[in-house]
């Protein structure tokens, strides 16, 4: 092994050793972005650089399950990218079913991960949402690393979804309009997300330099710490994601006060 290289491994195992237990995210959103920015600097196709990211997103899964992440929110593909160009689409929307199912895999004679997808599912191609749909209900019982696939995923879209729940709910209760909105609160919506029943983010990634939310858990982020890392998604390694976690660890979290 090389000089450079044993000096990385000393660096990230020192990074993995400081880190407090106590002081870890229950849970973790990431923004895998950058994939066609990294194709484009190493001439690789398009469906190349989805690739790299999907590999990376299953090394990454196994960093969270050796910390004991409890949750992790992928957002691989937004509403807003259903509207891409079908060549660029469509190879993409193959990489994803494999990654689930990838993500699915027993380890060790036993299931790693429960695979939640999030998002509008009705919005998929039929395939992708039968393959995501039937990953889930294999997964459903698992008790390891929870992981939400945020697939056709849109944070407006999924407050909409949850305002349509809890109305539709309501007239089949014969209850108006008017007796919802006297009544709305705020875990009212919570209830009904995609994510329902799972804690918020305690910390968001997104790779690539880009500062933005993009949509991304939009209601659930309210009091997330934010991370933004320069890398893009296929070159973010292990000591980039215990630099990242090290900094969470570092802020006092004030929800709001």
């Amino acid at each position: 092994m090389r000089q450079p290289e044993v000096v990385y491994r000393m660096y990230e195992r020192r990074l993995a050793q400081d880190l407090d237990p106590e002081r870890m995210p229950r849970h973790i959103g990431v923004m895998v972005d950058g994939n066609r920015r990294w194709a484009r600097a190493f001439g690789a196709s398009t469906q190349q650089g989805h690739q790299a990211g999907a590999d990376r997103i299953i090394e990454f899964i196994g960093w969270c399950d050796e910390l004991r992440i409890p949750v992790v929110t992928l957002y691989m593909l937004s509403t807003d990218n259903l509207a891409r160009d079908p060549q660029e689409l469509a190879p993409l929307l193959e990489i994803i079913k494999t990654t689930a199912r990838r993500l699915a895999e027993p380890q060790d004679g036993r299931l790693r991960a429960r695979v939640q997808p999030v998002g509008a599912v009705d919005l998929l191609p039929e395939d992708l949402a039968a393959c995501l749909t039937a990953v889930a209900e294999e997964t459903k019982d698992s008790e390891g690393i929870h992981i939400n696939v945020a697939v056709g995923y849109g944070g407006r879209r999924e407050i909409v979804d949850a305002v349509r729940e809890l109305l539709v709910e309501a007239d089949a209760q014969g209850r108006s309009a008017a007796d919802v909105a006297a009544e709305l609160s705020v875990d009212q919506i919570s209830d009904r997300l995609y994510t329902r029943g799972q804690p918020d983010p305690d910390l968001v990634i997104r790779t690539s330099g880009e500062q933005r939310l993009s949509g991304f858990l939009m209601w659930q982020s309210a009091y997330s710490e934010f991370y933004f890392c320069e890398a893009l998604w296929p070159d973010f390694r292990r000591v980039d994601f215990l630099r990242a976690l090290r900094d969470y660890a570092s802020r006092q979290r004030r929800f709001g006060a």
